[in-house]
């Protein structure tokens, strides 16, 4: 049993790595057979319904992994003007390093399913709002209102997603340390 579950692993691995490179409609089943290292029939067994069933399980698998991610950083600084900062600071550094979007945001799939796929862009979607739950949750937790929290936990999600699509387009962070830098007046001017 032990054997499938690690074969599951590795297509799904496998399956975030080349959507986050190549996107979804150019990465192939084969390409992640081959890839993976896994038997061919291996596939469908895991995934019977094919590739939408593997992207499902690798975009809430990245899903989790970014909602970790932040959860992290923002759990280990009390001040949530501080914590978010420090948060798009660090993905920031990260495209500085790496230019990737591992772990670090879904919006390639996102983009490329939206109307394609409503399994995957419900996905997206519950991974989007998670994103901006977490964000309100930290000015929340400040003694902000509830419902200025929640605007601003959109509000920094969605700059978020526009900076990470700018910076890496840009090959540097820094459309993210602007944003960071103007955290502050949009939090505590609203």
């Amino acid at each position: 049993m032990n054997n499938k579950v690690s074969t599951k692993e590795k297509f799904i691995e496998t399956a975030c790595r080349l959507f986050e490179i190549k996107g979804y409609n150019a990465t192939g089943l084969n390409e992640i057979l081959t890839e993976s290292g896994a038997p061919k029939g291996s596939l469908y067994y895991h995934f019977p319904k094919g590739k939408e069933q593997l992207a499902l399980e690798s975009v809430n698998l990245a899903g989790e992994r970014i909602k970790n991610n932040i959860k992290n950083i923002l759990d280990n600084i009390e001040d949530p003007i501080e914590a978010i900062k420090c948060n798009i600071e660090n993905i920031a550094t990260i495209i500085d390093n790496e230019q990737k979007t591992r772990d670090i945001s879904i919006t390639l799939i996102a983009l490329e399913t939206y109307i394609t796929s409503e399994t995957l862009r419900k996905a997206c979607e519950e991974i989007f709002t998670s994103l901006e739950s977490i964000y309100s949750e930290k000015l929340i937790k400040a003694g902000m209102n509830k419902d200025k929290a929640y605007e601003l936990g959109i509000t920094i999600a969605a700059m978020m997603e526009g900076g990470i699509t700018l910076s890496l387009t840009k090959k540097n962070g820094d459309s993210l340390r602007v944003i960071a830098k103007q955290i502050t007046t949009l939090i505590k001017y609203s």
